[in-house]
């Protein structure tokens, strides 16, 4: 009877552990909200027009010291040295999307960083986030789930700065990002009337990183695209008459699940 009693207390147990064990694990894991979003960015990097990382598993090449502010060479080499990378400046403003319950509208967020020189195996190089002073804590948490959907691969360094104010203006024939007025980093695009003297070129059967959706990119070379302050361990930069378009794009949490479920990844 005792040995009985003991071995129903001791599958009692072990039944009860398993399933605290099972809670604990599904609090651990609570499922991730629902979300869309719909942006648009005005964008610009440091490759030729239009940005070849679009249809290559490298960026463009450049020498060593292409771009930078300092004298120090990209990645320790030499000036002679050629090198490939992507450094970009993406300014971004929701047009409309939720996180769960949290309204993600007018939400500004700046994004900074280098793809590196061989992408090919999602590994990116690094990249800084940057929000402007409105956006609210929820709104944050819910950009940047979404943005490691819309950008799915793996960097070296990534890191959230200090919040910095946003100008962000956009037209057909010009648009203008500024990161606290010009002093952490900009974008200026403008339209180059030669191929069509009314409106832009527009790209419209190509994807965009991971989202779903595009309304085409609208092609404006940079007058200028800076990282003025960059984060620890990197240089600014700054390129001008390099790639510049806007966009926008639409993505979602159902988007999302379905480019997991079939594999899908990077450009």
């Amino acid at each position: 009877m005792r040995r009985c009693l003991f071995a129903f207390v001791a599958v009692t147990l072990l039944v009860t552990r398993a399933a605290t064990a099972a809670d604990d694990g599904a609090a651990a894991k609570k499922p991730e909200p629902k979300w869309s979003m719909n942006a648009t960015i005005i964008e610009a990097c440091s490759c030729p027009m239009f940005c070849q990382c679009y249809f290559d598993t490298k960026p463009a090449a450049h020498s060593a010291h292409e771009g930078h502010a300092g004298h120090a060479g990209h990645g320790g080499a030499a000036a002679g040295d050629v090198v490939h990378f992507c450094k970009a400046n993406n300014a971004y403003k929701v047009n409309s999307g939720t996180y769960g319950d949290t309204k993600l509208d007018g939400a500004k967020f700046w994004f900074s960083g280098d793809l590196g020189g061989d992408f090919s195996q999602g590994q990116l190089d690094w990249g800084v986030l940057t929000f402007d002073p409105s956006v609210t804590k929820e709104q944050r948490e819910g950009i940047q789930t979404i943005m490691g959907h819309l950008y799915p691969g793996t960097w070296k360094s990534f890191t959230v700065a200090t919040d910095k104010p946003i100008e962000w203006t956009a037209g057909k024939d010009r648009a203008v990002a500024k990161l606290d007025d010009g002093k952490a980093a900009e974008v200026v695009l403008k339209r180059f009337p030669g191929s069509n003297p009314v409106e832009p070129i527009v790209i419209r059967n190509l994807k965009y990183w991971g989202a779903s959706r595009n309304d085409g990119f609208i092609l404006m070379p940079n007058e200028v695209e800076a990282l003025r302050q960059a984060p620890a361990g990197q240089e600014p930069f700054e390129f001008k008459g390099t790639n510049g378009f806007m966009i926008t794009f639409d993505i979602s949490s159902d988007d999302a699940a379905k480019a997991a479920a079939s594999g899908g990844g990077m450009k």
